[in-house]
């Protein structure tokens, strides 16, 4: 491929034809330019899909939003390939720092690609009166489903240097299996510490929100609240057919109740 004929369009995976892909990536011919075109397109991808995100509550959460997935992508690449890159040296891979920094990036554009993908069923569920939590569990989701197949592609790509061209040890990807955890540990503990994205309407807009607990327990009090909100509009729906000297109220336990005047 010559730099004449550089097609940004090379730079995306393509499952179906996976050799051609990986040659095109860590050939030597223009590294650098598809190393830089892979980042912009990762980080334009991850700020749109995180301008949606923050769009639920308002045009500025919208642009802070959008700025902080793309940051955030950004030092996960930073945070964790350097423990990557050493450790493979270690373990005997002759991908160049180059080559090892395409395939990584590769993965990181086609999670981002697949997050884009996913904005009209967003946007479906922002028009029609997606609830909070429910959100936040959906692009929870999408980022864990669209980050298998990234790194599915990167588990490819090692897996090819190291079964057709043989610069790769077998262990090496043995090993990018435990580091793929990692890499999804500071993902997580990042998007913790950059939060709120989604930004809840009830709320006045804030960079920035200190919050009790961590990523794991906002995860489940998520899901408390969107089956406790189930529950109200249940309550709500009864209520209307209680007699007038009779008052329902919901318990700590969240069990509906009926009490007389």
């Amino acid at each position: 491929m010559s730099n004449k004929g550089f097609n940004i369009a090379d730079l995306f995976p393509n499952f179906q034809n996976k050799d051609d892909f990986f040659k095109r990536i860590t050939s030597e011919e223009g590294a650098v330019k598809k190393i830089l075109v892979s980042y912009a397109i990762m980080s334009i991808c991850s700020f749109f899909y995180g301008a949606v995100m923050g769009s639920y509550h308002s045009f500025l959460q919208a642009v802070t939003a959008g700025l902080k997935v793309s940051l955030l992508f950004s030092l996960v690449l930073v945070i964790c390939f350097p423990a990557f890159f050493i450790i493979q040296y270690i373990l005997g891979s002759k991908l160049r720092l180059h080559q090892m920094i395409s395939i990584i990036l590769s993965g990181f554009v086609l999670t981002t690609a697949i997050m884009i993908s996913f904005i009209p069923v967003i946007i479906f569920f922002l028009l029609t009166g997606g609830n909070y939590y429910f959100l936040q569990l959906l692009h929870i989701t999408v980022f864990a489903i669209s980050g298998m197949f990234g790194m599915k592609i990167v588990i490819d790509a090692l897996k090819y240097s190291c079964e057709t061209r043989n610069i790769y040890p077998q262990t090496g990807v043995v090993v990018f299996r435990f580091w793929v955890v990692i890499l999804a540990f500071v993902g997580m503990q990042l998007a913790w510490n950059l939060r709120p994205f989604l930004g809840d309407r009830g709320e006045p807009y804030k960079m920035f929100r200190q919050y009790d607990g961590n990523f794991y327990t906002a995860v489940i009090y998520s899901f408390r609240q969107l089956f406790q909100d189930e529950e109200r509009e249940e309550f709500n729906r009864g209520a209307a057919g209680v007699a007038s000297n009779d008052t329902l109220r919901i318990d700590r336990s969240g069990i509906i109740r009926r009490e007389g005047r």
